[in-house]
């Protein structure tokens, strides 16, 4: 009968441990990203794609690169706009600190972009064929880099922009297409954006999380 009660209370101890590192484990995420912003950048992508689209004639690289620029620097800034106001107006140290580790992940992947892009423009022009390609790697490079604090389904956005960025740069050297830019992320942001939705904010994931605030040490 010892012996039994033994092995029960090294069961229920093992259990009790998952179940702290699962606690920990959902602690860890960022909850900075919000799905509405990251799908309007995504959005944005589109239209702006569709506008660039109804231009008539060819595009010129240079011309090409500086619009998709300034679209890029945009959408960021609407994707990003919740944990700039919640940073701003509403965190304390430690959410601004937590925010700033995350950031700082994913930042390096935009920078290289927008390194490489600039010297593009600067030297090679005609090799503008080639970025949408490396932006959607950079981008799915990012993404992994902050993978450790994002929900585990971002890993699917971030092969989804690995593979199209692959792909793109596979068919690059025919004539510029806004669509590859704009529908890539603009399919990526809205994956994000679902991601998002789906297992960090619909209502059923709001009650679960309340109901996993309460610490299973408690039923130790």
């Amino acid at each position: 009968m010892q012996s039994y009660c033994l092995v029960s209370d090294v069961t229920r101890a093992l259990a009790q441990i998952e179940a702290i590192h699962d606690q920990m484990a959902r602690a860890g995420i960022y909850r900075g990203w919000r799905s509405l912003p990251v799908a309007l950048s995504g959005l944005i992508g589109l239209v702006a794609a569709a506008w660039q689209s109804a231009s008539a004639g060819p595009i010129d690289p240079v011309a090409f690169t500086a619009y998709w620029s300034i679209v890029a620097i945009v959408a960021i800034a609407v994707g990003c706009s919740e944990i700039v106001w919640h940073y701003l107006l509403h965190a304390n140290e430690s959410e601004r600190r937590r925010s700033r580790q995350v950031i700082g992940q994913f930042l390096p992947a935009l920078v290289a972009a927008a390194l490489f892009t600039a010297a593009f423009v600067r030297s090679t022009p005609a090799l503008a064929a080639l970025l949408p390609g490396l932006w959607a790697l950079c981008f799915g490079v990012g993404i992994f880099a902050a993978r450790p604090y994002l929900p585990w389904a971002s890993q699917l956005v971030a092969a989804y922009y690995w593979v199209v960025g692959i792909g793109l740069l596979w068919m690059a050297g025919g004539a510029l297409s806004p669509w590859a830019v704009g529908g890539t992320f603009g399919a990526g942001q809205l994956a994000g954006a679902a991601t998002l939705y789906f297992t960090l904010e619909r209502p059923g994931r709001r009650e679960e999380r309340q109901e996993q605030r309460s610490d299973p040490l408690d039923e130790v």
